[in-house]
């Protein structure tokens, strides 16, 4: 089924990817409907794949990950079976928060939250180089956050 967005549709996802925590009631006086129908938009947001999840988002460095590491990992074998292993082991690693296959002339980009540069060097050291196929990592520390955001422009 092709589903498409109406504006009420857009004025629900762009509120919920700034507050999550909205009461069906907040949201739909804040977008201009009342509670059921909200309720309903929401539900078929859902089920039709638009949500999701709904999280909370934490601040690194109060939890003392203060450092943020872009790693650059190059692959032995490009065959299918030793692609799927090192993707399915890098999400085993808690510290490695996102990761994507990429195009040029690395095969994926990690982004890692750690606390020191230390904690990233024995990261390297005793899990990053053994992950499966792993030919060479090339790690980029981020001096500052310049922009961060999770909202999708819609």
């Amino acid at each position: 089924m092709n589903f498409s967005l109406d504006e009420y549709d857009k004025k629900i996802l762009r509120a919920l990817q700034i507050n999550a925590d909205y009461s069906m009631n907040d949201l739909g006086e804040e977008i201009g409907l009342s509670h059921t129908p909200c309720w309903r938009r929401v539900r078929k947001l859902e089920e039709e794949g638009f949500i999701d999840k709904r999280v909370t988002l934490l601040n690194p460095k109060r939890l003392n990950l203060n450092v943020s590491v872009h790693a650059y990992i190059t692959i032995k074998k490009h065959d299918e079976a030793s692609l799927n292993s090192f993707e399915s082991s890098v999400k085993s690693v808690d510290e490695i928060i996102e990761c994507y296959s990429v195009t040029g002339d690395k095969d994926y980009l990690l982004r890692i939250a750690v606390a020191s540069v230390e904690a990233y060097e024995t990261l390297l050291k005793t899990t990053l180089v053994h992950l499966p196929n792993v030919a060479s990592v090339n790690s980029v520390f981020a001096l500052k956050q310049v922009k961060y955001t999770t909202q999708l422009p819609i």
